[in-house]
Parts: structure tokens; C-alpha cells; sequence
């Protein structure tokens, strides 16, 4: 496992009903970051794949989201993390392009900059877009129980998408992919 993609908003920092307009509003999950930099100090690349149509709706602008970002960078370095990329996709639900999830184009993207192979690539999101642009792409899927996690699980997941590992949070991921902590 050369490479781990994971989703934004649920996973790494707590979803917001009213979107995430500013720096002060992004808030870490307990334990993102200390999984992050586990991953990191195991020589796996990390790339967050997330849609952003806060800027698309036009609620906020690219300037915000790029200071929204620079806030998580900094959220994670606390802890020892870093991101190896972070690509994002601001299309509005009604203007998707192939990158907007559950479109695989994000997730192509990294596994091209990385030369990573999808079988051996796993996505870690909370939502069923997420599920599914992992399996269009044959990545390995799981399903996180923060965020819209309980929600996903509890409506099903089609058969199109499975199999899917769940774990209760992005830590308890990552515990599995490496082993239990030392």
C-alpha cells in the first residue's frame, strides 16, 4: 500500500449542516490527525479527495477555501500529519463534472501522481459518493461511521459498491490497514 485516499468533511474534520464558510469552523475529529501521521510515518502517502461546492453555489470563494485548507495543514502538522496532496472539486451538484464524486476524476487523479495501483489503493469516506467513485475505480472501499457515516450504512449500500469495510472512525481505519498501534 504505496497510497491512502480519504475523504474531507466527516472523516478527517466534523461534517457542519451548514457547511464549513471559514477556518474557525473546520473542527478535527478526535484522532484524525494522530491517524494521519501513523499513515505518514508508515511511508503511505495521503491524499484527501473531497468536493467542495461551497465555492461552486458561489457561498464562499476560492480564496476562503484555499485559507479553509491551509487551517487543516496546520490542524494536522500539531499533531505530526501531513497531507502528501489535496485535491478538491468545486463543482455545484447540477454543473457535475467526472471529477465531482461520485465521479472517480479526483481519486484518478492521485493514483496517477502517485503511480499507485487502485486494487491496492484504499478510500476512506463517509458518504456513498465516496463508495462509489472508489469502486468505479476498483479502489478498496471504507466506510467510516463519523460524518454522514451512520447515516450511509444505515440506508444500505448497494451491491454495486461492495465490499465495503466499516470502521466507527478514521483511527479505527487505519488501525486496520496497519495493525493495531505498538
Amino acid at each position: 500500500m504505496r497510497l491512502v485516499l480519504i475523504d474531507r468533511d466527516g472523516v478527517l474534520n466534523e461534517e457542519s449542516a451548514d457547511r464549513i464558510k471559514h477556518p474557525g469552523e473546520l473542527i478535527m475529529i478526535a484522532g484524525a490527525a494522530a491517524a494521519v501521521a501513523r499513515l505518514n510515518r508508515a511511508g503511505v502517502k495521503v491524499a484527501v479527495c473531497t468536493n467542495q461546492a461551497v465555492v461552486g453555489r458561489g457561498i464562499i470563494g476560492q480564496d476562503m477555501l484555499d485559507r479553509i485548507h491551509d487551517h487543516l495543514r496546520d490542524q494536522l502538522a500539531r499533531a505530526g500529519a501531513h497531507l502528501d496532496a489535496l485535491f478538491f472539486c468545486t463543482d455545484p451538484p447540477w454543473a457535475a463534472t467526472p471529477r465531482r464524486k461520485p465521479g472517480p476524476g479526483m481519486l484518478a487523479e492521485a493514483l496517477r501522481r502517485f503511480g499507485a495501483a487502485a486494487p491496492e489503493t484504499p478510500m476512506i469516506g463517509d458518504s456513498l459518493a465516496d463508495l462509489q467513485a472508489a469502486a468505479t475505480l476498483g479502489c478498496p472501499r471504507h466506510l467510516v461511521r463519523t460524518g454522514f457515516g451512520v447515516r450511509t450504512q444505515g440506508a444500505g449500500v448497494p451491491e454495486t459498491v461492495l465490499p465495503v469495510t466499516v470502521h466507527d472512525d478514521l483511527a479505527a481505519a487505519v488501525a486496520h490497514l496497519l495493525g493495531p498501534p505498538a
